[in-house]
């Protein structure tokens, strides 16, 4: 089971990026919800919202090409 919510570290494991950063990007991301209306928890990110942002329809579309092969 995957879990909903994305830590710090694993953000920085994701993009490769250092702790300091994904907890940047993750504040960042967490404002755009904030904006829209949406409950957050500070240093963590939807694990949805994130890849949307980070990788757009290009990963909607490889995800759905992997459950339907």
């Amino acid at each position: 089971m995957t879990k909903q919510f994305m830590r710090a570290e694993e953000v920085a494991k994701e993009l490769e990026v250092s702790k300091s950063y994904a907890y940047k990007l993750i504040q960042q991301l967490n404002t755009e919800l904030q904006e829209k209306g949406y409950i957050t928890i500070a240093g963590r990110v939807n694990r949805q919202y994130f890849r949307e942002r980070l990788y757009g329809e290009l990963q909607r579309k490889e995800e759905n090409a992997i459950v339907n092969a």
